[in-house]
């Protein structure tokens, strides 16, 4: 069960569908490039398989935590995912949104293929808002958040360290009521 293929700004087929088990080390790969070679995640330390796969086990089918895959030529090169925004009960219909793509595949319309199917998805699931959490400066997020509809809501000063530097944050959001 998948999103068709899409050609957006790429040469090659993409396909986009509901990740599987198959997809977890994949995800961990790209997930971890961008903690030890950038200021996009504060995470700071690579993850190991056991230590993520709490975090893999929370999506499903349905329901508002979702994660999607890209694969280009059989292999996993992006995904995009939906989380639970924050622990209180009343956060419920609020989701924080992510996406992550191989470095050789980034600026080639995929982030926003992948958006396409988890977004759709959740404005059928009792979800009103999504949010994304972009560490500044990053364009090209803000440009892919922005082209699926997300607007900014508020800007963090200097709220994380990394790399030995603070670093702001915008929060964007997307309203996900299908009217």
């Amino acid at each position: 069960m998948g999103a068709p293929s899409g050609m957006d700004r790429v040469r090659q087929p993409i396909r986009i569908r509901q990740a599987e088990p198959r997809d977890f080390e994949s995800i961990l790969t790209i997930y971890n490039h961008y903690i030890e070679h950038s200021h996009v995640t504060f995470d700071v330390r690579p993850y190991r398989s056991e230590e993520r796969t709490e975090w893999f086990d929370q999506f499903h089918a349905t329901g508002p935590y979702r994660l999607y895959v890209s694969e280009a030529d059989a292999r996993v090169v992006g995904y995009a995912c939906s989380t639970p925004f924050r622990p209180k009960p009343a956060y419920g219909t609020s989701v924080e949104t992510t996406v992550y793509l191989a470095p050789d595949h980034t600026g080639k319309g995929i982030g926003a293929l992948l958006y396409q199917p988890l977004l759709t998805a959740l404005e059928s699931e009792d979800v009103h808002r999504a949010y994304a959490v972009i560490v500044l400066p990053n364009p090209a997020s803000i440009r892919l958040h922005t082209r699926v509809g997300f607007r900014e809501a508020a800007t963090l000063r200097e709220v994380g360290r990394k790399f030995g530097k603070y670093w702001d944050v915008s929060w964007y959001e997307r309203s996900l009521d299908p009217s």
